[in-house]
Parts: structure tokens; sequence; C-alpha cells
């Protein structure tokens, strides 16, 4: 693994680039991307993300009491995940250690955990893995008991439900705080700090385009700029055909790719759905994501017609887990083979939810006597269970659905 993957900042020379823009010093670092330079140091000067950073919000009032603790910052792309470690490590001294988790891997870990400097000061260490949802469950497991020994404290990024992507050992040992896309009017301030003018409806079709991300806007806005000089509409529009942005987990393109992936399989065509995994794969679309979608297809679209194909596509969940890529997508192409062949059955999908209708419109409704439980001598005498044989198959004269639904069929 190249070391280029460890970055380290004490507090004694945190760049000058993560200083807020309002910051009375020059940024030394001209070709540094601007949604970099903009990133603010301070809470203070950190815009949006409220219920976090707020007065008496958590974050702020970790910060301000100095409190070191292990959490994990989960939203979407652009919302500040980031900054707020780097706010968070920076406010409290620490030795800051940055890992992306899709560069990084144990021998990374165990570099930041053999750099010296941090006892030997009294100050902390904070390891910040970006994307952590990209480690796999060995790497995870790795991680574990250096965390709870207290050698270093992790703070975790991901854009994906932690509840999935982190084993539960080590999310039970971390505090996690949801971010949301920023509002409108937390784009405009973060826009404005820029200092870069443009018009009114250029403006609003940026934050429109950046749907609440932060860091999407800034990149379209600085391309836009050096290479147009003027900002309108038009620029920013061929500044977002620059970018080549063509697979947006949050997008059109992401569900579009998904839809077509599960209507392959569900026609039989193992060739299309192959193709539109391979779409996937190399656009980085996380595994596990596209494996839970096949756990979901083996019973809701096979079911009965091949019970064993939930086997398989939960074989191939597990498998993605431990693997990860690039290996994992052998994985993923033989479990998209085995079940887009497999025949269909949809019975017991359609069973349930019409079953759940029934629940809705219904409610709870009575149960009927000769099913309930008799544990006592009067709910004997009141004829609970009164009737009913251990007998597989046996057939009540009084049926097993509550009266009003009597003669409802669910499996067809």
């Amino acid at each position: 693994m190249q070391t280029q993957a460890l970055r380290l900042w004490t507090t004694s020379d945190v760049p000058k680039s993560l200083r807020a823009h309002s910051s009375k010093e020059r940024y030394t670092a001209p070709m540094e991307p601007l949604a970099s330079r903009m990133r603010p140091s301070k809470i203070d000067d950190f815009v949006g993300q409220e219920h976090l950073t707020g007065p008496g919000k958590p974050l702020r009032v970790a910060i301000e009491k100095q409190e070191l603790f292990s959490f994990i910052l989960w939203g979407p792309p652009g919302s500040g995940k980031t900054t707020l470690a780097r706010i968070y490590a920076h406010a409290l001294e620490a030795d800051f250690y940055e890992l992306s988790a899709v560069e990084a891997g144990k021998d990374d870990i165990r570099k930041v955990l053999g750099a010296k400097g941090s006892l030997q000061f009294g100050r902390p260490k904070i390891l910040f893995i970006d994307e952590i949802h990209r480690f796999n469950k060995a790497q995870q497991d790795f991680l574990l008991p250096f965390v709870e020994r207290g050698d270093i404290t992790l703070i975790g990024a991901t854009t994906e439900n932690p509840s999935f992507e982190v084993i539960s050992p080590l999310l039970s040992r971390c505090r996690v705080f949801v971010l949301n896309e920023h509002v409108p009017t937390d784009m405009e301030k973060i826009i404005a700090r820029t200092k870069i003018k443009m018009p009114k409806s250029a403006k609003e079709w940026l934050i429109a385009i950046a749907q609440g991300d932060a860091r999407q806007a800034l990149t379209v806005l600085e391309t836009a700029h050096k290479l147009y000089g003027s900002l309108t509409v038009d620029t920013l529009k061929e500044a977002v055909q620059s970018q080549h942005i063509r697979y947006d987990k949050k997008g059109d393109e992401h569900f579009n790719t998904i839809s077509a992936f599960i209507k392959s399989m569900r026609a039989n065509q193992p060739d299309a759905a192959i193709y539109y995994l391979a779409r996937m794969v190399e656009a980085g679309e996380d595994p596990k994501f596209i494996a839970r979608r096949m756990v979901v297809f083996a019973s809701e679209d096979i079911g009965l017609a091949q019970p064993t194909a939930l086997v398989v596509a939960n074989a191939v969940f597990e498998a993605v887990r431990s693997i990860g890529y690039p290996e994992a997508t052998i994985n993923l192409a033989h479990g998209v083979a085995y079940l887009s062949q497999c025949k269909k059955d949809r019975r017991a999908y359609d069973a349930v939810f019409a079953a759940l209708d029934d629940v809705k419109k219904h409610g709870a409704l009575p149960i009927p006597l000769h099913l309930r439980n008799a544990p006592t001598k009067l709910m004997k005498e009141l004829g609970y269970g009164k009737g009913q044989k251990w007998e597989a198959g046996f057939e009540h004269e009084k049926g097993y659905l509550p009266e009003k639904l009597k003669k409802r069929k669910y499996l067809k």
C-alpha cells in the first residue's frame, strides 16, 4: 500500500487551506481545489447541520468540553463529513491521521498505530477513515481491538447505512451522527463565501443541480469560472458536462441502472443483467448494495419456484461483505448468472402483501377460539383450543382465519 494514503496533521502544522475563508491570511496553495480551500477549521465557521453543530448540540458540546470518543458520520456526499472530522480533531489538539478505505488496508492502520508523537506530547491520536463502508469485515475486525483499547479514536465517514456496513462490535463502540443534504439557504451561504459574483439565475441553477452537495457545487463553480470567466446558467451547464457526472448514487442514472438490472434478471436475461452489473461495478457502486438487491430479488421474484435461490443470494452477500472489491465482482457475477436463469414465482410476495393490506384495513381481528392458547382451566372452559388436534394438515371445521376473512385466499 502506498504511503500517500496516510496523512498526518498536528495542531502546529494544520494547513492554511483548512482555515475559514473569512481568515485574514491569504491562501498559499492556489492550485488546490476550491472545495478544499473553502473548508473551515472552526465549528463556528461551519455552515449547516445545525442539529449537530448548533448551540447545545452534540458535536459542538463535544468540542467545547473537549470530549474524546469514537463516532461515525453518516450522510450524503458533500454534506461536511470530512470537514467536521478535521474540525473536531483540530479543536481537541489531536494528531489526525486520514485514510481512504478505497485505497488503504491493514498496513496503513499499522503505520498509524506505530506513529510516534501523540503519547510523547500528550495528544490524542485520531484516525479518520473516509468511506469506511468500503472496509470489508476482516479489515474492520482488525481495527476493532485498537478502538476498544483506546489506542486510537476512530472517526468514520460513510454515505451508506452503518447498520448494514459496519460490523456490530465496532458500531457499538461508536456514536453515529446523521448528516443531511445541505438546504438551499446553506448552499447560498457556502457559495457566497467564495466571493465569486454571479447572477441570481445562475446561483439558483447551481444550487438546484448540486442537490445539497456543497463539494459538487463548488467544483462546478470553480470549473466554470476557470474555463469561461463569466458565470451564467449556460457556462455552468458546460462545466457540469466537463465534470463527466454520469453515475450519481442519488440521481436518475443510479435508479435507472439498478432498475434495468432487476428487470433483466426477472426476464431471464443473464447477458443483460451481467452488463448492468458491470456498469455498476465500473461506476464504483457499493457491492453490498447490489448483493442486498439480489437477496430481495431471490424471495420477491423467484420465491417458491426455486427456494435455493435465497441461499445462493445470501451466500453472495456474505462473500461480498468478507472479500470486497475487486474479487467481489466475481461473486456478484456468479449470483447474477444463477438468479437470472431461475424460474420465477411471486406468489409468496403477493400473498404477504395482500395479507398486510387486510391487517391495515381490518386491524387485529379476533383469533378463532380453537386456535388460541389454553394454559389455564378457565381458558379451556371458555373454548380456547377446543377441537384442535396436534396433527400435521389437520383441517378444523371452523377454519383457521378470523371469521371476517374466512374465505380469503392469499397464496394462489
